[in-house]
């Protein structure tokens, strides 16, 4: 596991924290990278993270607490709380839980990055969702969406007539004895809270949202060893009952309510992942191994799926050989004209422009930010911290782009 992280990290394939815990206990421990590049500090077991969407499963924790207490339902209407929402009548708590209630998701709408780094107030925010209305029909299907749980923190608030960040204190971190998981604020290095980044070719500063504006979506800050506090906590049902832990974990369309399941060879793992900024982190519980593992990064190159097979195949006796970095190939920018153009398929939504920067590779896709690709064989290219590969065929006019396990082919204007 060691030889792992330590490949990773002076490869600078990645930087951040794992911990992985069995029957309530702590077996493995590792930090790399840095927590801050500009002031030169290492991460440590200390360096907290901001966690992006676990956060959720937080949330969907607190408001079954209040379900349990007796002072809110799974069929209590939006309307209730948020009249002014389209469909709010027919939308419940349940399909909020569920991301089955069709309201947008405001992080997708096109405006966003231009305020997602400037202070909200909780009026305001309102105001965009019900501004962007709804997807689809109340139930009709899942779609994740971060509105849902920004609404279900409001509604916790409206409940307790506490803010959120109080609430997250009494309901989660009390019972569970977390001393560094709080809801965040702007990052204060020396208070080893890790910076976040991203890398092209180099490490750069990410963008730095304000946490007024994800709430109970994806404001709060931990580390691993609390995160794996936290799963063991709900699963021991310390949280909230059996039953309820049980409904949670209940998966309709790839959900539950708050959480995700996910497979490693014959074993489940319920948990959720996340991401904000240059922040990736993954927290998944095996009810039947009394497993767990948390992973926060404050910077990705090799996909962070990739990272926890590895270190999940190596604790549970996989098969496993470490990952080789090769060096990218060394091609002249004249090699690369060949693959240059604009690249579209009726069965793949975006358009994918190809160009170069002197013998670089680039690809955008429409409305996203460009990325570098690196060639790792002839005609053959690759963005890890996507997932993403590509193999041009000049002589065909087309492109096969391989990504999650789909396969597109997509052919030059």
């Amino acid at each position: 596991m060691d030889k792992l992280f330590s490949l990773i990290e002076s490869k600078q394939k990645g930087m951040g924290s794992i911990s992985i815990f069995e029957k309530g206990e702590e077996m493995y421990q590792n930090s790399f990278g840095y927590a801050s590049i500009e002031e030169n500090i290492k991460a440590i077991n200390k360096t907290k993270y901001r966690i992006g969407s676990i956060s959720k499963t937080f949330t969907a924790a607190i408001i079954m607490s209040l379900i349990e207490n007796g002072k809110l339902s799974l069929t209590a209407p939006l309307a209730d709380f948020f009249p002014e929402i389209k469909n709010s009548s027919n939308i419940t708590i349940a399909h909020l839980l569920k991301h089955r209630s069709g309201i947008f998701n405001f992080t997708s709408s096109e405006d966003y990055p231009s305020w997602m780094e400037q202070s909200i107030s909780k009026e305001e925010l309102v105001k965009r969702i019900v501004a962007n209305g709804s997807s689809f029909e109340p139930n009709e299907k899942f779609e994740y969406s971060n509105s849902n749980y920004v609404l279900l923190s409001f509604i916790a608030e409206k409940i307790e007539n506490k803010e959120y960040e109080e609430i997250i204190k009494e309901t989660i971190c009390k019972p569970c004895s977390l001393v560094n998981t709080y809801y965040g604020s702007d990052i204060i290095v020396k208070n080893n809270e890790a910076k976040s980044y991203t890398n092209t070719s180099d490490w750069k500063l990410a963008t730095e949202t304000d946490m007024s504006v994800p709430v109970g979506a994806g404001a709060i800050v931990s580390n691993p060893t609390e995160l794996n506090q936290f799963l063991n906590c709900l699963f021991d049902y310390k949280i909230v009952s059996e039953q309820a832990v049980n409904s949670m974990i209940k998966i309709e369309d790839g959900y539950g309510m708050g959480i995700f399941q996910a497979p490693f060879y014959d074993k489940k793992a319920y948990g959720h992942n996340g991401g904000i900024d240059g922040f990736q982190s993954n927290a998944f519980y095996f009810p039947e191994e009394k497993v767990s593992v948390a992973y926060t990064s404050n910077g990705v190159v090799m996909p962070m799926n990739d990272i926890l097979i590895g270190a999940l195949s190596i604790y549970f006796g996989k098969e496993y050989a470490l990952p080789e970095f090769n060096p990218p190939l060394d091609l002249k920018p004249e090699e690369l004209d060949t693959y240059l153009g604009i690249y579209s398929s009726p069965d793949f939504p975006l358009k994918i422009t190809i160009s170069k920067e002197k013998n670089k590779l680039i690809g955008q896709a429409t409305g996203q930010s460009s990325f570098p690709l690196e060639a790792y064989e002839p005609s053959k290219f690759k963005f890890d911290q996507a997932g993403l590969k590509m193999e041009f065929k000049p002589d065909d006019n087309k492109m096969i782009l391989r990504q999650g396990g789909g396969e597109f082919e997509l052919k030059k204007e």
